[in-house]
């Protein structure tokens, strides 16, 4: 995993070394003062040398200014780099998401991504920046400052030394335990943001069920799990910080004596004392950057492992030698297929029909019993587990899921607009579309007078969800994108179900235009839907129980007759 990390360094190298340079010579100007102090104590200030001690401040305070600059320089460009790899992952994990199947979003809820994307990814900024710099620092400071110390008085030094390991086996250990706290924390982050997501969508029905109580409760619930789980982290952040602020100042006291004896014996002077214990403070510093480390790091990578989660999920794969599918013709052939989701139960088995190129073909009968399945199958948003779907005599597995799906036009009762202009949500149907193109599709779908009247016409801003707008609108909105991608094949999966009848005429006129010239599949519960189509096939739990023409299953007197009242 932590090679993983290190690989988002290698597009921002230059700023990063260049970073790392700047934090090296701030390394080199910390070990410079003590020295310095040294000579003064031990040999200017004893031999009277009051042109000397003036010159080296001055050094001293160039060196400080430079410092300065260095440290800003860090400070800026690592903090760039940072937000660089960042953006560099949060672009990688929503493309990866584009790819994931239909499976994984049934499965996930849209909060807790989103939380990934935005939560999990923050930290890595700090850790992307500090956690290399500290590292390097630390080591920089460590190895200087006890050579350095060694050179004033070995024993002291090998003193100090011994103190580490002590540190080193109190930080592995509470390691372990803040690990699996920030963990626990991220989770609980998801599940606010995958409940408050789930709430703020769905406002408009606990207003109108007035179950306002019930949501904050719910809220609630997941708000104190995320203070217990925050709560562990922070004890065991405390543990850990306590813990070694203790064995650091423990260090203090164990120089100070080690040093006290030494001078009582003669062994070291009061320069070289002043030094060490300045060595000492510049050693336990990069010990103290490695402690924050520690919990920096914890915090980040927790986060980034939740990141390759999703990486790490198998994306929708072409077969390799997957072709284009283009010159439709349009016919449609389901050949034994059956399907299941992850209950365990049989959506569909063993289904056989054929919808012929240009002919409309209407899936009608009891909910659940796959009809909306059946039209999710077509353009693969899930894989079959037996059988096969064969357009125009080949099976779509061989075709680029892209060239299918761009050959499948989708209206659906549930229909979704972006927040943004009913400009831009009908040329989501074909981004390359001119305005002329646009306005020419509104027509078509019936949509185009209402839009005109609106005070900023096709520049007129939906709403979240195109909550400022009819379910007509946003249905003839969603049939102008379907009229402006123009494909040969067509899927209306419930259309009109949620429509008024003087709406639902309205708009099967738009429908009927759509559907001209097209292979299409309907999905309808209103029989005035499907009297027209071709083939009508009733679906149940077992299967195809009836098919034909509506007259035809209406003189059967078997299912599709007993629905006159209900379709």
């Amino acid at each position: 995993m932590l090679k993983r990390f290190v690989a988002y360094y290698r597009p921002h190298l230059k700023w990063f070394v260049l970073d790392l340079v700047c934090a090296f010579l701030v390394a080199v100007c910390d070990l410079i003062f003590p020295m310095l102090t040294r000579q003064v104590i031990n040999v200017y200030i004893p031999g009277r040398m009051l042109r000397l001690v003036i010159i080296w401040c001055g050094v001293l305070l160039g060196i400080y200014l430079f410092k300065t600059l260095l440290n800003y320089l860090v400070n800026y460009m690592g903090h760039v780099v940072g937000v660089r790899m960042q953006a560099d992952m949060r672009r990688d994990i929503f493309s990866h998401l584009q790819k994931l199947p239909f499976r994984y979003f049934d499965d996930n809820k849209t909060g807790a991504l989103m939380s990934r994307i935005v939560n999990d990814l923050q930290e890595i900024t700090e850790l992307a920046h500090h956690g290399p710099e500290d590292l390097f620092l630390s080591v920089i400071l460590l190895i200087g400052a006890f050579v350095l110390m060694g050179r004033i008085h070995l024993w002291m030094a090998l003193i100090v030394l011994a103190c580490l390991p002590v540190l080193i086996w109190f930080s592995a250990v509470k390691r372990l335990k803040m690990s699996k706290a920030f963990t626990e924390t991220r989770k609980q982050v998801s599940e606010i943001n995958a409940g408050l997501e789930n709430s703020l969508s769905g406002i408009r029905v606990s207003k109108a069920f007035t179950n306002r109580e019930h949501e904050i409760q719910g809220f609630q619930t997941n708000n104190d799990n995320f203070v217990a789980a925050r709560s562990k982290a922070y004890q065991a952040m405390a543990e850990f910080s306590c813990g070694t602020g203790l064995i650091l100042d423990l260090l203090n006291v164990v120089v100070l004596v080690s040093g006290g004896i030494f001078f009582y014996y003669q062994q070291i002077d009061v320069g070289d004392f002043t030094a060490f214990l300045l060595f000492v403070n510049t050693f336990l510093s990069p010990v103290k950057r490695l402690v924050s480390f520690i919990e920096q790091f914890q915090d980040g990578m927790s986060g980034f492992k939740r990141f390759t989660e999703i990486l790490d999920t198998p994306a929708e794969e072409d077969a390799p030698d997957a072709k284009e599918l283009s010159d439709v013709v349009g016919e449609i052939r389901f050949d034994h297929v059956s399907f299941s989701y992850n209950t365990g139960r049989d959506v569909l088995k063993d289904i056989s029909f054929t919808v012929p190129a240009g002919a409309t073909v209407a899936l009608v009968g009891e909910s659940g019993g796959g009809k909306t399945t059946l039209c999710h199958l077509v353009p693969r948003f899930y894989e079959l587990d037996e059988g096969s779907i064969l357009i125009d005599g080949n099976d779509i597995t061989e075709f680029t899921r892209d060239s299918l799906r761009r050959n499948i036009g989708m209206v659906s009762q549930d229909v979704f607009l972006f927040t943004g202009t009913v400009y831009e949500n009908i040329v989501y149907g074909n981004l390359n579309a001119t305005p002329q193109q646009v306005e020419q599709a509104a027509k078509a779908a019936g949509i185009y007078e209402d839009i005109m009247a609106l005070p900023d016409g096709f520049d007129t801003y939906v709403g979240e969800r195109g909550v400022k707008f009819s379910g007509g609108q946003k249905q003839r909105i969603s049939i102008a994108r379907v009229f402006l991608k123009d494909p040969p094949i067509l899927i209306l999966d419930e259309a009109t179900s949620a429509l008024d009848n003087a709406t639902e005429a309205y708009i099967k006129a738009a429908l009927d235009r759509l559907c001209k010239n097209r292979t299409t599949i309907v999905v309808a519960h209103r029989l005035s839907t499907v009297e027209k189509a071709d083939n009508i096939l009733v679906i149940t739990r077992e299967g195809i129980a009836e098919q034909g023409t509506h007259q035809q299953l209406l003189e059967q007197g078997g299912i599709y007759a007993s629905l006159q009242g209900e379709v």
